[in-house]
Parts: C-alpha cells; structure tokens; sequence
C-alpha cells in the first residue's frame, strides 16, 4: 500500500509531465483505488499538491488540474528570473568549491542526456530522466544561496511553471538552444561573474516572458 509521501511525488511528477491534460478532473475514488490506500490518504496527497498550485480545490467539484494560461506562465516566468537569479548570486558569493563542484555534476548529467536527446528520434525513453535531471541543475544553482525561503518558493514557482509548459515542451524542440544555454550558465556561475550570470538565466527563459513582461534588474 502507497504512502501519502509515494502518492504525492507520484502525482507531483504527472502533474508537471502532461499525464493529467490541463483543466482535467483528478478523481480521488480512482487514485484510492490505483494506490490502494485510504481516500484520506490520497486527500492529503492532493491538499499538498494544491498548496503548490498544481491542484485546485473547489467544494462540490473536487480537485482539478490548472488550465493553460500565457499570462500566467508569463507571471511565473518572471518570479522565477527573478528568484533564480538572485539565489544563482548569492550561491556564488557563499557556495566555494563544493556548490562548484555540485553545479558541475548536476550540469554534467543534464548536458550529457540533452546531448543523447538532441540526436535521437524517438525522445520518449528520456523525458523523465531529463525533467529530473533539468530540476536537478536549476537547484542547484541556487543551492548555496543561504535562504531555505528562496529556495522553497523557488520550488513552488518552478513546479507551476513546468506544469504550464508540459504540454508544448514534450516536442523538445528547444534542446539544442537548452545545451548552449545551460553551458553559458554554467561558465557565468564558475567564473563567478553574477551580472553575467543574471543575464544567462534571463535569456535562457527568455522565450516565455513575451515583449510586455519585465525586464531582469541587473546586480
């Protein structure tokens, strides 16, 4: 029998991966049952994703998956430049050559599965490993930064912000720009240049900020 921890990763990862469609239905009766477990455990999984906001709640109508919207996805771009940048700073001025050494690991997997991505045609026996792995990197980036707040809304941001993608980043279309981006965020980060680096992960996300969202204030 699943625990509420299991159940939530579980449902946490298919959230943010496209197994729910947008505006869907996640029926409670039929998790209970997949899970075989009690509907107050599967309830408590799904209270803890709706305080990430990859559920909502509504009495009556139970919980769903958040619809698309660009002026959300916008919304959550720019929190998440915004929250990256300054956690990628402040982990550059506190993470020495452990968080280095970390950022380059976490890189160095990232880089090696978008590589196999990027030359395959079939790319469906990598998509999980690589959101693990693409996670992985961009928390690490701000791993050092001394703010578990940073570093938890950080985590709330981005888990929103993959959700609302799920859907049109499964063609993986932008792997080539992602291995040149995550590279010059990386160089930025280990030459310890933080203006430099700002600017790399404003540009990395750059694509979903449109012509009307705020610029990035350098620092």
């Amino acid at each position: 029998m699943a625990g509420a921890v299991d159940i939530f990763e579980t449902l946490r990862h298919r959230l943010m991966t496209n197994v729910y469609d947008h505006g869907a239905k996640v029926r409670a009766e039929a998790l209970k049952q997949e899970f075989g477990c009690s509907a107050s455990t599967v309830r408590e999984a799904l209270f803890r994703l709706s305080t990430l906001g990859l559920v909502t709640f509504q009495e009556q109508r139970g919980f769903r998956v958040p619809r698309r919207s660009d002026a959300l996805l916008r919304e959550l771009t720019h929190l998440r430049v915004l929250l990256e940048a300054e956690g990628a700073a402040l982990s550059i001025r506190h993470g020495g050559v452990a968080w280095e050494a970390q950022l380059s690991a976490a890189h160095h997997q990232l880089s090696h599965l978008e590589t196999r991505m990027q030359g395959a045609d079939d790319k469906s026996p990598f998509v999980d490993l690589w959101f693990a792995a693409e996670q992985h990197f961009h928390q690490t980036l701000i791993a050092s930064c001394g703010s578990d707040v940073l570093k938890e809304t950080h985590y709330r941001v981005y888990c929103r912000f993959r959700q609302q993608l799920m859907v049109e980043d499964l063609g993986f279309d932008f792997i080539s720009m992602n291995i040149q981006h995550h590279q010059e965020i990386l160089n930025a980060a280990l030459s310890g240049n933080e203006a430099l680096t700002r600017q790399k992960i404003h540009d990395h996300l750059a694509r979903h900020l449109r012509h009307d969202a705020p610029e990035p204030v350098a620092g």
